[in-house]
């Protein structure tokens, strides 16, 4: 029974009862109806009856990315202390050769220092009020009824708290931004039902104040943003280490070399192009990581967004990367598919944690310091100016397209 019956490909799951087969069915009338053959996409571990209604519709099997492990990365953190193995899952080649190179530099100079300056997850509703001052009004009844708001928010979780509503004006229109602590989920889901309960309640109370959207891209989330740039958004994170000018100087660069790279490239090639990134590749770290642990890899966008920082001193390169949006959890989302939760488990992160929120913390500073040995070892690369020799080697040793 397929859509040839004029039954929508959409039923099957509820016609057959069984998800599983009903992505059977799909991939078998895909197959015939465009010629493709689907034998490799049917392969897959996954229980799709565990994951329709949660983490996919329409299922007709799995797309596989290879796996790589980088480390061991020695992680100094307040929730991540000693070893860790990477998980990144990519496609390109000389990815995980760089990561692993930066951890051996990193690690053998005493470890990655690592720093959560701030937790929060936003939700920014749009509301419209006849005029300017209205709106002004709006605000302060806000900020004054701050106590009230928390309790509708909070009554629809268990993890979520309030932590601050930070508001905005344009005109007669009114963004209220919903900052909250989501315990180990990263969160969006969670801020977005609170916030609705919160909304209901203001609307309640103060029905003057028109909603115009209950997101309304001021939060913000899987855009490139100046706003959570500068007031964060999930993690705020900074890792740093001291590399030995020893470590370096068996690589043919020096602390003054790699500097030179990036200032010359990270700061004024970035600030040339106005590029929300002051760095070389955070994304390319991040989306390896995200694919492996089940994180929402749309929000790369974000949570790529930072700023590496060097310095050359007498014993080293002091090296530093900013990460002021990245958005990860060890619940929820990705982080329950089979695969991704072995990659959790791989950084002992899994689950929640006791308490709750520490998960999250730690793997929000395992990821700082796996995008400080990638970043460090990019800068070493193209200081050594071999960055398209790794990926000759790398990416085109069997036959790679260029």
């Amino acid at each position: 029974m397929t859509a040839d019956a004029g039954v929508k490909l959409h039923e099957l799951d509820r016609i057959y009862g069984d998800a599983n087969k009903a992505a059977e069915i799909r991939r078998q009338y895909l197959e015939r109806i465009t010629g493709a053959r689907l034998e490799n996409i049917g392969k897959t571990a996954l229980d799709f009856n565990a994951l329709v209604g949660r983490n996919i519709e329409n299922p007709i099997g799995a797309v596989q990315v290879p796996l790589g492990v980088a480390g061991p990365l020695l992680v100094r953190g307040d929730y991540a202390s000693g070893y860790y193995y990477i998980p990144l899952a990519t496609t390109e080649g000389a990815l995980v050769a760089s990561v692993n190179r930066g951890a051996k530099l990193v690690t053998e100079s005493g470890g990655a220092r690592v720093k959560v300056l701030r937790d929060g997850m936003t939700r920014a509703p749009l509301f419209k009020l006849p005029s300017v001052a209205d709106a002004v009004e709006f605000v302060e009844w806000t900020l004054r009824n701050f106590e009230e708001i928390k309790r509708a928010a909070e009554s629809t979780t268990r993890f979520g708290k309030l932590r601050e509503i930070q508001p905005f004006i344009v005109g007669c229109y009114v963004w209220l931004r919903f900052v909250f602590t989501t315990g180990d989920a990263m969160g969006m889901n969670m801020v977005t039902i609170a916030t609705d309960a919160a909304v209901r309640y203001v609307q309640e109370k103060y029905p003057e104040a028109k909603l115009v959207a209950l997101s309304g891209n001021v939060c913000v989330d899987k855009k490139p943003n100046a706003i959570n740039f500068i007031l964060g958004r999930g993690k705020t994170v900074v890792a740093e280490a001291v590399v030995r000018r020893d470590s370096l100087g068996r690589l043919g660069v020096t602390p003054e070399g790699v500097h030179s790279v990036n200032v010359g490239k990270n700061l004024l090639g970035s600030a040339l192009a106005h590029s929300y990134g002051f760095n070389a590749h955070f994304a390319n770290i991040i989306a390896a990581i995200f694919i492996a642990t089940g994180q929402d890899v749309a929000q790369v966008v974000e949570s790529s967004m930072g700023i590496t920082v060097t310095e050359p001193r007498d014993e080293g390169l002091y090296i530093s990367v900013f990460l002021p949006s990245l958005e990860v959890g060890t619940v929820g989302g990705g982080t329950s598919l089979p695969t991704q939760r072995e990659a959790l488990e791989l950084l002992g992160v899994a689950g929640p944690g006791s308490p709750p929120g520490v998960n999250a913390l730690k793997l929000a500073e395992i990821v700082a310091a796996a995008v400080l040995a990638g970043e460090l070892n990019l800068l070493v690369a193209l200081a050594r100016n071999e960055l398209a020799q790794a990926h000759i080697k790398f990416a085109r040793a069997r036959g790679g397209s260029g």
